[in-house]
């Protein structure tokens, strides 16, 4: 406003043109810090004003909640609009605040967890739930929550298990805002009094007074605690224009902070030590330091987009490089210090939908000389159009091409490998191209090496079934795109594979076993408990997905076992440098022995734990990035190397109906004749060999069975009375026969290996004689390979097979016969006397009687590749 006075009369006005107010402040807006970089209208902006704002930490997102229960999400400084979703009907949101799973809105009634893509997960709501005003997660526990508001008590919420821990109560006046800070949780109400509590306990600890009149804002960052509000000035409200400012070090008040407007909302900036921004009711944002004595005088206005407009919501991002107002009227105000802030220092990638493909330059329907195949054809797992049907399709390969006859005529054989000068017919790297027809019943007329035809070139001696294959996998672990098929090529049964990319993958045959014996797959289903590292959990949800028919991977079970001290302290832990040298044979059944104690182990501490775990938790599949938290308390394991069951695990379960022999072992020291006894369930048995291994020393498996399981051994063991070791006689009584039967067969030893083979040599001859198909060595000729002849039913002679007897015996029946039975009968007396024998006829048993049945085989492919194969009689109805 100009005003002239007209008694002045030398006054008068100049020519000048006068500058107008955008070119007065334009130089003073370009060197300010912080510019308005984007302004936008919400959803639902034209009837509803922004209640809530918050900066995602995790990705580059802004999220706002308005007071029509919506919710929307920004992407980047040009607030490109991500996600939109509705929260709730009526009420309005009052907090908003991101975890690594997605956002969870608060409400006056209820708490909304939702995905960053807009999918709701969780709604939790409860009588307890009312006027509820402000959220902050608890730092002892990620996945508790506390929840305060207009009401007396603070809600601690466990957001894994889906209710609520326990009530805190707080006063008349409520909590309406919450801080975290390293030593304390700062509770603010709106009589303007702030409560230091404790994080653990949440008791109060100390009590700050900061307004008279009412409590409008506060925050936290390092030792400082800084405060806005109102006091009471002639019977009416005021906003104070002094910021309070407290060290909770020394927990006393230091100099206020004098603003140039009236406070509203504040929030320190994180990458600054003592500044903060503060608000007013107006829109105007100002930026001032705890510890400078002279404040910036620099004030910056929001452009509302109407008047009226009063500012509701405020948020500074984890980088201090942008800070967002949220305004009454609807809109939404970015203020940056640089052109394209970041929100956080280290963001992930956020997810977008796939974007539409163009095809540039487009193809009209009339062009008749347009290149259909620029248009690529879409993934389809399903057959093609063009497909040939079956009967009109055959896999043709490549035959292998003949030997030059000029080689064959300079070839000398040293043993089975021939070597020839090289005629030089045929350039470096050139091979010819053979299209020869197929004849006599598809063998070709290439001729062999040998020239009998009978050879057959390039055969192995382990079986296809039984060799390792080569899966190509990425580097995620799972099959490459060119390998997608493989596992589906190597298995036509359509059972579920387990994928070896791990070094511990050694168990997987280990367990397919456990996973078709239906006992312990139901039980392992059956199975729930809350700690974190729980080996039987792990066994349920890989028997769940075995069951979908599709490869799985055994990852999280092997990270439980890691875990286990026994798996570490039996040496079950391989690592990429130890898994080469590794033997096997001693840890497959080693592991055997150890996951069967285990599961025993696990099951008896859930039953123990029964009484003290509630009724009822609640549990919501849909929470993809949620994990348990409840630590596994600290107890004493087994000790697995005395292969029993001590005091320590004394107990039924289920493992121990199914697998554990109860047995009373009676100790008599052969010195002083002192017996010593004790009870003992046995999980696993461990194959015991008699000592004179001769060769001619025919010994039955059941027999063998029978010494292992109830038989009697000397070995040196402490003696009390002698007070040093001693032989002692150690006899097993046993008391109950087991449902399934499990047995370790050692063979770690070159004697034990020559016993299992002299047992074999003796079920062969026995075949052969009652056969009548003997062959002396004089009626046979030497196989021209010796002992390394592969050949599956070679009829020529070996220096291996019963030399000393002069007899040739073919390879075929080593493979169609066993030495170990496929079906048992075990008879227990009354007096623990054990007679194992073989079952041959199926007539029925009788009550003392139990029968065995040949269920599952785990064998040790020695070769280069050192694998490990289960051979299983799954049920019918796999």
């Amino acid at each position: 406003e100009m005003l002239i006075y007209d008694e002045e009369p030398n006054f008068a006005l100049t020519n000048d043109t006068f500058m107008s107010v955008e070119d007065q402040f334009s130089e003073d807006y370009i060197n300010a810090e912080f510019h308005e970089r984007s302004t936008i209208l919400v959803d639902g902006g034209e009837n509803f004003g922004v209640s809530a704002v918050a900066f995602d930490t995790h990705e580059e997102l802004l999220w706002m909640g308005n007071q029509g229960g919506h919710v929307t999400s920004y992407y980047g400084a040009d607030l490109q609009k991500y996600t939109s979703f509705q929260v709730h009907i009526t009420d309005e949101i009052r907090c908003l605040h991101t975890i690594d799973g997605g956002i969870l809105a608060l409400s006056p009634n209820s708490l909304r967890y939702q995905m960053r893509r807009g999918l709701p997960l969780y709604t939790h709501s409860s009588v307890n739930m009312e006027e509820m005003q402000c959220l902050i997660p608890m730092k002892h526990s990620q996945d508790s929550f506390l929840l305060g508001g207009h009401n007396p008590r603070i809600i601690e919420l466990n957001l894994a298990e889906g209710r609520e821990l326990q009530m805190i109560d707080v006063g008349e006046g409520g909590c309406a805002i919450m801080r975290q800070q390293s030593r304390f949780l700062c509770c603010g109400d709106p009589s303007g009094k702030v409560e230091l509590r404790d994080p653990l306990t949440l008791k109060v600890e100390h009590s700050l007074k900061t307004h008279s009149a009412s409590l409008s804002d506060f925050d936290v960052h390092g030792n400082f605690l800084v405060t806005c509000g109102f006091s009471n000035r002639q019977g009416a409200l005021s906003c104070d224009t002094l910021l309070l400012v407290f060290d909770l070090r020394m927990l006393r008040a230091l100099a206020p902070i004098n603003v140039l407007l009236d406070p509203l909302l504040l929030r320190f900036m994180p990458s600054f030590s003592s500044r903060l921004a503060v608000a007013s009711p107006t829109g105007q944002l100002q930026f001032v330091e705890t510890v400078v004595s002279e404040p910036d005088m620099t004030l910056y206005q929001v452009n509302w987009p109407s008047a009226g407009c009063v500012v509701s919501s405020l948020d500074v991002c984890s980088s201090s490089q942008a800070v967002v107002v949220g305004g009454s009227g609807g809109s939404l105000h970015l203020m940056s210090s640089t052109h394209s802030p970041l929100y956080n220092p280290f963001s992930r990638q956020t997810e977008f939908a796939d974007p539409i493909e163009s095809y540039d330059p487009p193809i009209n329907l009339d062009d008749t000389m347009a290149v259909l195949a620029a248009i690529p054809l879409p993934l389809s797992d399903g057959p093609l159009l063009s497909d040939w049907p079956k009967q009109f399709v055959s896999r043709g390969y490549r035959r292998t091409p003949p030997i030059d006859p000029e080689i064959l005529k300079t070839m000398k054989m040293q043993g089975t490998v021939g070597y020839a000068p090289n005629p030089n017919t045929r350039r470096r790297n050139q091979v010819s191209e053979i299209y020869t027809r197929r004849t006599d019943g598809g063998r070709g007329n290439t001729p062999s090496v040998t020239g009998s035809g009978e050879d057959q070139p390039g055969f192995v001696a382990i079986p296809k079934r039984y060799r390792k294959p080569d899966i190509k996998y990425n580097k995620a672990g799972g099959q490459s795109t060119e390998g997608e098929s493989d596992i589906d090529n190597y298995s036509k049964s359509g059972l579920s594979g387990l994928e070896a990319t791990l070094p511990n993958s050694y168990c997987n045959a280990m367990l397919q076993v456990l996973y078709f014996t239906e006992s312990i797959r139901s039980v392992m289903l059956a199975h729930q408990c809350s700690a974190e590292f729980c080996v039987c959990c792990e066994l349920g949800f890989l028997f769940h997905m075995l069951g979908s028919g599709a490869p799985c991977h055994s990852g999280n079970l092997l990270r439980a076992l890691r875990s286990a001290k026994e798996a570490s302290a039996l040496r079950l832990i391989l690592s990429d440098t130890s898994a080469q040298d590794a033997n096997l044979l001693l840890l497959i059944q080693s592991w055997n022995r150890f996951i069967l104690h285990q599961m025993h182990s696990e099951l008896l501490e859930t039953k123990r734990k029964e009484a003290k775990i509630p009724t009822f938790v609640y549990r919501d599949t849909d929470f993809p990035c949620i994990e348990l938290q409840n630590q596994r308390k600290k107890r004493v394991k087994p000790e697995l190397a005395e292969e029993m069951i001590e005091d320590t695990t004394r107990g039924e379960t289920e493992v121990s109906w199914l697998f554990g022999s109860k047995q009373t072992h009676i100790f008599t020291c052969l010195k002083c004749n002192n017996k010593s006894s004790k009870e003992a369930t046995l999980l696993v048995h461990n194959l015991v060999y008699p000592h004179n291994k001769g060769e001619n020393n025919e010994v039955s498996f059941c027999q063998i069975l029978q010494m292992s399981v109830g038989g009697s051994q000397i070995t040196p063991a402490w003696c009390e009375p002698c007070y040093k070791f001693q032989p002692t006689l150690q006899e097993r009584k046993v008391k109950t026969l087991p449902p399934i039967l499990s047995v370790n067969c050692g063979n770690n030893n070159e004697s034990d290996k020559k016993f299992w083979k002299d047992q074999m040599d003796a079920v062969v001859l026995k075949v052969l004689q009652g056969s009548g198909d003997l062959k002396t060595s004089s009626s046979l000729r030497q196989c021209r390979y010796g002992s390394a002849c592969t050949r599956v039913g070679c009829r020529f002679k070996h220096p291996q097979q019963m030399t000393e007897l002069g007899i040739s015996v073919p390879s075929h029946l080593y493979q169609s016969h066993s030495w170990v039975p496929l079906s048992l009968k075990a008879v227990l007396s009354s007096t623990g006397q054990l007679t194992i024998t073989a079952n041959i006829t199926s007539s029925e048993t009788n009550k003392a009687e139990v029968t065995y049945n040949l269920y599952a085989v785990v064998c040790y492919v020695n070769d280069e590749k050192k694998n490990i194969v289960a051979i299983i009689n799954v049920a019918s109805a796999h």
